[in-house]
């Protein structure tokens, strides 16, 4: 799952970085508001880590902002105690608090726990299954069907199939798929990607040289439609 950090302390967001990624989260980190929002429109977030103070926009209005559209959980940090900003942040949606200084494992803890009620509360199941076209994937086995027959996919194959099903119609660029399926920097080995994205288009695509769902996106990269 991938959890956006915005805190403008350079140290709190490396040290919750580092034990958050250790327990096999994807981290997007942000400095201020405006970088806070700009990841969470372009990116797929499970759950957001927001300081109350931060540059540009504080962590209130980046909650009203992603309470606009999504219920995903939403965890305050902040060195403030007053009780009039934790009744103020939970009333624009906030789902806990957590005051400066606290201990990573308490973090983990929470973020754990606030994950758990949300995907029981949308009863775990809502997501587990995608469907674009004749393709369905069911993340819970792992399993890509194609007309109901199942399609053998590598680990690779099929990571980017989920990331590019999760999201139809959104372009990724070369180098935010290698990073998200990789999980390395990318230091434009754009051979890699064109491989696995040929092989995926042959398991796929009816014809593959003429794709119908998974398109190239000429200089800037790749996305999957649902074109029937």
């Amino acid at each position: 799952m991938n959890i956006l950090i915005a805190e403008d302390e350079q140290d709190i967001r490396e040290l919750l970085e580092l034990h958050l990624s250790k327990e096999g989260y994807t981290i997007y980190q942000a400095e201020n508001g405006i970088e806070a929002l700009k990841i969470f429109e372009n990116e797929h977030i499970d759950l957001a880590l927001l300081d109350v103070m931060m540059p540009y926009i504080d962590g209130f209005k980046v909650l009203k902002k992603i309470r606009s559209s999504s219920e995903i959980p939403v965890i305050f940090l902040t060195a403030r105690v007053e009780d009039t900003d934790k009744i103020l942040g939970l009333g624009l949606g906030a789902d806990d608090y957590i005051v400066k200084p606290f201990s990573p494992i308490e973090v983990i803890a929470r973020v754990a726990a606030q994950l758990r009620r949300y995907y029981k509360y949308t009863n775990g199941h809502i997501n587990s299954t995608l469907t674009l076209g004749d393709l369905k994937l069911d993340k819970e086995s792992f399993t890509l069907y194609k007309n109901d027959k199942v399609v053998d996919l590598n680990p690779k194959e099929y990571k980017i199939l989920e990331l590019l099903m999760e999201n139809p119609g959104k372009v990724y660029t070369k180098k935010q798929l290698y990073e998200a399926v990789w999980q390395d920097p990318y230091y434009g080995d754009d051979n890699t990607i064109m491989v696995h994205i040929s092989h995926l288009r042959d398991k796929i695509e009816d014809v593959p040289k003429s794709p119908r769902h998974l398109k190239t996106v000429r200089g800037i990269g790749y996305k999957l439609e649902n074109t029937k």
